[in-house]
């Protein structure tokens, strides 16, 4: 194994029996409190089922025995590729989503969260235009916030950020005045959010040198992509319901 993976298998020996972890249920069905989840979460299970059918492929052509299957590596290096694109595009699809919730549901700018605000007011006072405060009367802070995140999404294409622990703690601070989202990744027995992040940034490094480096094969398990197809789905149930709270808090109302 080589030096890239070694935490891999340090957290595995660590991890609990997967018997002790319950997997979060999915796609409609009621998520740590969340009757039917977001759209963005629906959408995410709809995805995952090209994940499951990588999975299935990999059982049909080399069997449910013991032992290293050669020749499927393939099947393990595109399903790792796919579960690190359908997480940062859940973690997109959610933000836009609430943030449509708060332009459409919110009485006045007022009960927006602070943060949003205070970051409103700082980066319009940073233009040279000193009207662009104006731009926020009436309804005027509705439209200005929808089309914040757009460019937000643009300036995010052009870093080429990944979707690491730091990056979505960011992402959500910026777009939604959530701060810390990561914190309530509490995914395992046992285990803390330092934890998870750490899991977290791990399997996207591991999807970057896939995409980038190329990685040796044997490196990717089917073992490896099932602990991370099970720790993102994790993951995504634990945000889904963090956001939620977070508009419930600010608005009194459910989004989801």
């Amino acid at each position: 194994m080589n030096g890239q993976l070694t935490l891999f298998a340090s957290l595995e020996q660590a991890e609990a029996p997967a018997s002790n972890l319950a997997i979060p249920q999915i796609a409609g069905e009621q998520v740590g409190g969340s009757d039917a989840g977001s759209q963005a979460f629906r959408q995410f299970g709809k995805n995952e089922s090209d994940i499951k059918r990588l999975l299935d492929l990999h059982r049909k052509e080399g069997g449910k025995g013991p032992g290293r299957r050669r020749g499927l590596e393939v099947l393990n290096k595109s399903a790792i590729v796919l579960i690190t694109a359908f997480w940062e595009a859940y973690c997109e699809d959610v933000l836009s989503e609430a943030l449509l919730y708060l332009t459409e549901h919110a009485s006045n700018a007022s009960l927006l969260p602070r943060d949003i605000r205070n970051r409103v007011a700082t980066e319009l006072k940073r233009e040279e235009n000193h009207q662009a405060v104006w731009s926020l009367s009436g309804d005027g802070w509705r439209t200005h916030l929808l089309e914040r995140f757009d460019l937000m999404k643009e300036q995010r294409a052009r870093k080429l950020n990944t979707p690491k622990a730091t990056q979505i703690d960011d992402l959500f601070l910026t777009g939604l005045g959530l701060k810390n989202i990561s914190e309530s990744w509490l995914i395992a027995p046992g285990k803390d959010a330092n934890w998870s992040r750490e899991k977290l940034d791990k399997f996207v490094s591991l999807r970057g040198a896939i995409a980038h480096r190329g990685v040796d094969g044997d490196s990717v398990t089917k073992k490896l992509v099932d602990e991370y197809f099970s720790v993102i789905r994790r993951l995504v149930a634990k945000t889904d319901d963090a956001v939620k709270e977070h508009i419930e808090k600010a608005l009194a109302s459910n989004p989801w």
